[in-house]
């Protein structure tokens, strides 16, 4: 004969009512988030490590024009050499924004690496001959301003075991700007972030 368990109606409420509230989504105060740390590397992680990067940078006096001006900047390969799926084009796109305010250059979207290219620019370019759009609107050959400057670089990761039940996990972002003219390297950094923890975290 099976037992039957009584549960008062009323304790049952407030159980549900708990874990109906443990499953509410909360916002995150993107510029204050005090949550823990994890192993990965998370939206935190990269928005620190972007401003120092790029910081070092506009502070260096590279970006400044021997005669004045402004360089022009593309975008190359930025290599993720880490156990996770980065979205280099994101990570970029922070450093590109702050690059681009700060007025020492002017970024291209008609050549770079990943999908920093802009395809109407030579979608447009594909109406030169045709009746449909006035052409007096449509650019002239020879109008593309090619770069001057180069940003790319690299994620990588490396795991330590620190002690039997502890792990720890280095990533190394490195960033470097390139004269296109010469090959010539002219600023480079790396950036180190170290996360300590148990071995069933996960770094990825």
């Amino acid at each position: 004969m099976r037992s039957r368990i009584l549960v008062p109606s009323g304790a049952l409420a407030l159980a549900l009512l708990f874990s109906g509230c443990e499953s509410i989504p909360k916002n995150i105060d993107m510029q204050n988030d005090n949550a823990h740390a994890v192993m990965a590397l998370d939206y935190r992680d990269f928005q620190k490590t972007a401003d120092i990067l790029v910081q070092s940078l506009l502070g260096s006096g590279r970006l400044k024009k021997p005669n004045g001006g402004t360089y022009v900047m593309t975008t190359g390969k930025v290599i993720n050499d880490t156990m996770q799926r980065i979205d280099t084009d994101q990570l970029m796109a922070k450093i590109e924004e702050t690059l681009m305010n700060s007025g020492q250059v002017i970024m291209t979207s008609a050549i770079a690496a990943g999908d920093g290219v802009d395809k109407m620019v030579y979608k447009v370019r594909e109406k030169r001959n045709s009746d449909e759009f006035n052409q007096g609107t449509i650019a002239e050959k020879g109008q593309l301003v090619a770069p001057e400057l180069s940003i790319s670089g690299k994620i990588i990761q490396r795991d330590v075991r620190y002690e039997r039940r502890k792990t720890q996990v280095e990533y190394y972002f490195q960033l470097k700007v390139t004269g296109i003219g010469t090959g010539l390297r002219l600023w480079q950094k790396e950036e180190v972030i170290g996360k300590r923890g148990s071995n069933k975290s996960v770094s990825w």
